[in-house]
Order: C-alpha cells, then sequence, then structure tokens
C-alpha cells in the first residue's frame, strides 16, 4: 500500500529543475506524478518514478539532497464531492494530512491522489474499512 516519493531540495533558481529531470530520462526513469513547492530560496520536487532506488541513488551521486518518504495512492470518485467523501472517512479520527496532490492518471471513474499522512499506518487502516482503495506500487506504475 506504501508508495516510495523522492523529495529533492533545490535552491529556487532558474534551471535547477532541469538537471534532475536529465539525469533520470538519461537512465530510464519515468516519472509518474511531480509537485513543486517552492520558497523564496528553495524548492521541494517530490515525485514518483518508476525506479526510486536507483534514482535517489542518482541524484546523491551528483550532490542532491534527497529524502525517501512514504506516502499513499488513493483513489478518489472523479465526480463534484469525490475528495469530500474520502476526507469524509477521515473526520474524527485526529489523522493529519501532510500534504496532498494529484496523480496524472484517471482509473476508469476513479482519479488517484498522492497523500502524505503524519502516521500512513493509521490512515490505511481508517481508509480500508470505510472502503476505499488504496493502490499499491505495482498498480499505480504500470502502463
Amino acid at each position: 500500500m506504501k508508495i516510495q516519493q523522492i523529495s529533492l531540495f533545490a535552491e529556487n533558481k532558474p534551471g535547477h529543475i532541469s538537471a534532475p529531470a536529465r539525469l533520470l530520462a538519461q537512465q530510464g526513469i519515468d516519472i509518474r506524478a511531480l509537485y513543486l513547492a517552492d520558497t523564496q530560496q528553495y524548492g521541494i520536487v517530490r515525485m514518483i518514478v518508476t525506479d526510486w532506488q536507483k534514482a535517489a541513488a542518482l541524484f546523491e551521486a551528483h550532490g542532491f539532497v534527497v529524502k525517501v518518504t512514504e506516502v499513499l495512492a488513493v483513489e478518489v470518485p472523479d465526480r463534484p464531492g469525490g475528495l469530500a467523501d474520502v476526507l469524509g472517512a477521515l473526520d474524527g479520527t485526529g489523522i493529519n494530512i501532510e500534504y496532498m496532490y494529484a496523480f496524472p492518471y484517471v482509473r476508469g471513474n476513479e482519479a488517484i491522489l498522492i497523500f502524505r499522512f503524519a502516521d500512513p499506518d493509521v490512515a490505511i487502516e481508517r481508509l480500508q474499512a470505510a472502503g476505499i482503495n488504496l493502490l499499491a506500487s505495482e498498480e499505480l506504475l504500470k502502463k
């Protein structure tokens, strides 16, 4: 259920995101989801890639600050109120969502969102109890 996400820390300057993209391309690693957050000084690039171990080692070898975190891929009904329904399953639980972003693929009538929870194990239990589908890496990364 848990998916490995790579986070890169980079200076917030023009061109600093193209280097990691080129490195991945040269090694045949596909980016499946990408999220960029920034401040004035630096940016955080979060990504789901087809080979996270190879990508993390590659980035570290090229001097990037890399962090690997566990995230969840959650199927959300692709209709008005779909996200509200999923979030409603967490109401009153005290489960904290640190951040979330969209995954660019849709499966049937379901959109996919990537969630970073403070406690992913508790989130998994609660979401599954509510009948919400979580995707494994194999399902998420296949074309």
